[in-house]
């Protein structure tokens, strides 16, 4: 553990203190970034949570537009375990919490509905990574996932790297794991955004005007598990080819939007070519101005809009309703190892796993 970079008087209004834990001898702690442009993010290592990201809006005003904790406790206990954190070893569901990797049936724990989800209840989002703040601007984490941890094959060394870039307001996210066995891997992050602010009530996403490079998605059954169909977006809600808000067919009768309450699915992004590291989606808040743009390495980024947050406390006493955040989660597609036509989530020995997505925010006058 390094941190002897000043966090105290950071714009997000975070203590230290507050987040300086001792979990199964490893300890927590808070990360302040910094570029030179004025923008702040502020994490902590316990399971990567992104706690506040502060930018300007249109005026020049900074505000926090990331959902996030204020204190290591309430991380720990959120009533939404994933908020703003790593999620690992894979990301999104796998049917049944079983897959069979080269002739092996592999069993994971089940955490939502008949399904494995994020990698189970104790997967990366609640592991304490160890951590070290290189520069004002840059935090690099480490994990060594054991073999058999949550039913996963293989020891996975993870190394992931938080940066904020200098000459644009942006967060980039690195990913880089190994395996001494055949695994499976699909890291993300399941940042909660909200281009507004965080408030009391932080309001709903409805009015964001969002787009995305995808003329396919993954339908899903039921219990949020894809077909295996590659369907088309054209004609329907899921089509955000061009710019729509998010609230204006979120409540379609359209059996998609019913099985997920909301927007809850992954789209297939169109790439330059594999791995490239393209414009994915834009998402726009029309009354501060904020634009958010991601970009990724991944073949798929899962929309989600925030359909089962209850209204819960979170930092400073704001609080968090049902769709008052969104999601752009860059990952492979949704139980991609019982889907063979899928892309391939495998990694073997000797082969290295690697991700890059980015977070970049602008202002539109």
């Amino acid at each position: 553990m390094n941190n002897t970079f000043p966090t105290e008087g950071n714009l997000s209004g975070l203590s230290r203190k507050d987040f300086q834990k001792d979990i199964n001898d490893k300890k927590t702690d808070l990360f302040i970034l910094k570029n030179k442009k004025g923008m702040e993010v502020a994490v902590t290592n316990y399971g990567c949570a992104i706690l506040s990201i502060m930018v300007p809006d249109k005026n020049g005003k900074y505000a926090n537009v990331i959902l996030g904790h204020d204190s290591i406790d309430h991380v720990i206990n959120s009533p939404e375990p994933f908020l703003s954190t790593t999620i690992g070893r894979y990301g999104n569901r796998i049917a049944k919490g079983k897959f069979t990797l080269f002739g092996e049936e592999h069993e994971l724990t089940i955490n939502n509905g008949p399904n494995s989800l994020h990698g189970g209840p104790t997967g990366f989002h609640a592991r304490v990574w160890d951590a070290i703040q290189i520069d004002e601007s840059t935090v690099q984490f480490n994990y060594v996932s054991a073999d058999g941890e949550e039913g996963f094959p293989g020891n996975l060394e993870v190394e992931m790297t938080y940066r904020l870039e200098n000459e644009v307001n942006a967060l980039t996210i690195e990913y880089r794991a190994t395996t001494d066995k055949a695994t499976v891997v699909n890291l993300t992050n399941h940042g909660f955004f909200n281009l507004a602010g965080i408030s009391n009530p932080t309001p709903t996403v409805n009015n964001n005007i969002v787009t995305i490079n995808a003329d396919f998605y993954t339908p899903i059954d039921e219990v949020s598990i894809p077909t295996g169909e590659i369907a088309k977006v054209e004609g329907t809600p899921m089509d955000f080819r061009t710019p729509h808000t998010v609230g204006e067919r979120i409540d379609d009768k359209f059996q998609q939007l019913i099985f997920g309450a909301g927007y809850d699915h992954c789209y297939v992004l169109n790439k330059t070519e594999s791995g490239s590291l393209d414009l994915t989606a834009t998402c726009k808040d029309p009354e501060s101005g904020r634009i958010m743009e991601v970009y990724t390495t991944e073949a798929g980024v899962q929309l989600y809009t925030g359909n089962w947050l209850n209204g819960f406390e979170g930092a400073h006493g704001a609080t968090f309703p049902a769709r008052s955040a969104i999601c752009f989660e860059a990952q492979c597609f949704p139980d991609t190892p019982n889907k063979p036509h899928f892309p391939s989530a495998t990694l073997l020995p000797g082969d290295e796993y690697q991700q890059i997505t980015v977070y970049k925010f602008d202002v539109e006058e």
